[in-house]
């Protein structure tokens, strides 16, 4: 039976370098994120397994949202068939060209913290950081195919904010509500088709998330988040405030973050919900 290597964990972001070296270590498991089977079958780091975010049942549909977290068991279950266990150092593999990329991996990430594993990490530029070495290799086909693992989860309620905590950061303020949408939607003059109706929850900030990924490298918001509150992060399905969470939380080492997985789209479905034009 293999062992784990206790090889130390090299942070939220892993460098490509840093996954070259540890690339054979028994103890850890690349899970490639991207949505597409056929772009994994073309070209992925070596070991990989395919996980598609879209597909594999990372978020589920849920009082009429599109992107909630799905039951604990169903997740543990998941993460068990791609061969975790409780003491694998999981790291994530995106495209790595888009924030939209990185907000893949980085629900992910959230959900694998969630679950109360914090042996995960991101590899820094995804793919095409991986391959703008020539030096590192590339593999085609379908990936691993790893034996399933025991995995438990240790529920972590504290990074993901419930509506009635939304509800309560919008009429007293106690919290910052972050809205990390484009600035059309947040004013409410467009409106994505997961939501029932345009325009951000009452008190809300706005926050760009789009420039907090550039060029395969994080922008950290430098001092635009309030620090002397907690923050609750959202979007329309939990994917780019996902982005704008781990910036907050796992780069800047905030610990007063969570993320309404629900966003708009769950925010919208109930009509007693006041929704308004929000400014910048």
């Amino acid at each position: 039976m293999t062992t784990e290597t206790p090889f130390p964990h090299p942070g939220p972001l892993a460098d490509p370098e840093w996954l070259h070296r540890h690339l054979d270590d028994p103890g850890l498991r690349i899970v490639d994120v991207r949505s597409g089977a056929d772009a994994f079958r073309q070209a992925h780091v070596p070991n990989a397994v395919h996980a598609d975010y879209a597909a594999a049942g990372w978020r589920a549909a849920a009082e009429g949202a599109p992107g909630m977290l799905p039951p604990v068991d169903r997740l543990c279950d998941l993460v068990s068939s791609l061969g975790i266990g409780n003491g694998t150092l999981v790291v994530l593999v995106a495209n790595g060209l888009t924030a939209g990329d990185f907000g893949n991996a980085a629900r992910v990430y959230w959900t694998f913290k969630v679950l109360g594993h914090d042996r995960v990490t991101i590899l820094r530029g995804g793919l095409a950081g991986w391959t703008s070495d020539p030096a590192r290799p590339v593999e085609a086909g379908p990936g691993a195919d790893p034996e399933r693992r025991p995995f438990t989860a240790s529920y972590r309620p504290g990074l993901r904010a419930a509506v009635d905590e939304v509800e309560n950061a919008s009429e007293t303020g106690h919290s910052v509500l972050l809205d990390a949408r484009s600035l059309a939607q947040h004013r409410g003059e467009e409106k994505s088709p997961a939501a029932r109706v345009p325009g951000t929850i009452p008190g809300a900030m706005w926050l760009d998330w789009e420039r907090l990924y550039s060029a395969g490298e994080l922008k950290t918001p430098a001092g635009a988040v309030p620090e002397d509150k907690p923050v609750i992060a959202f979007c329309n399905t939990g994917h780019s405030a996902a982005l704008a969470w781990f910036v907050l939380s796992e780069v800047e080492g905030r610990p007063d973050v969570s993320l309404y997985d629900g966003s708009m789209s769950h925010w919208t479905q109930d009509p007693s919900h006041p929704v308004v034009a929000g400014g910048t």
